[in-house]
């Protein structure tokens, strides 16, 4: 007898093989449904379609739905912030990391309103605990790259509020009210400029 697995997403011989699908891909796939209808979207039925396979896929892999959300917050985690740190790290010096940080994360989160859409339901307990670490483990991060620029730690920490807010700033208006913010390329180019300079 074959596993719910099996049944839930090999199919049989007439029908043809379903793709197996993995823990990350349901991940992901609630990830999308939270950018396009928040904590809400994620539900089990919809996304089993979303992905062609049944509930018996998500079952092999999730005791419910609280577990798939901590998967998807953790991969959200992972990508948008720890894989972004890692490429920021192969640059040769402090102001081109800088540079591919502040552009990549902000043209990133222009394109996905997933962010958003976590900022927006911040009061959920998951949600609440992975924007936390990831707050904090951000604003370190760029309080590590003004430090390794040149500015005392106090002002490190400073510039790095001050590049993150502005960073999540231009995400709600870039989603919100788009028309607001500059169509010339070269803004992002003047804001990261004035966070850069020196007193």
């Amino acid at each position: 007898m074959g596993s719910a697995r099996d049944a839930g997403e090999a199919g049989d011989g007439r029908r043809g093989a379903r793709k197996r699908l993995s823990a990350r891909d349901w991940a992901d796939a609630a990830l999308t449904a939270m950018g396009e209808g928040g904590l809400a979207a994620v539900a089990v039925e919809p996304l089993a379609a979303r992905l062609g396979t049944t509930k018996g896929s998500f079952y092999w892999h999730f005791a419910n739905r609280e577990a798939l959300v901590e998967a998807a917050l953790a991969r959200w985690e992972e990508v948008s912030t720890e894989a972004l740190i890692a490429a920021v790290e192969t640059e040769p010096d402090p102001a081109a990391q800088m540079r591919t940080l502040f552009l990549t994360a902000t043209a990133e989160a222009a394109e996905d309103p997933l962010e958003v859409s976590l900022l927006a339901t911040a009061d959920h307990p998951q949600v609440a605990a992975v924007l936390r670490r990831v707050t904090e483990r951000r604003l370190g991060y760029v309080a590590e790259l003004f430090e390794r620029l040149g500015f005392p730690p106090e002002t490190a920490r400073r510039r790095g509020l001050l590049a993150y807010t502005s960073y999540l700033g231009h995400a709600q208006l870039q989603h919100a009210a788009p028309e607001a913010l500059p169509q010339d390329p070269a803004y992002l180019e003047s804001v990261l400029e004035t966070l850069m300079r020196r007193e």
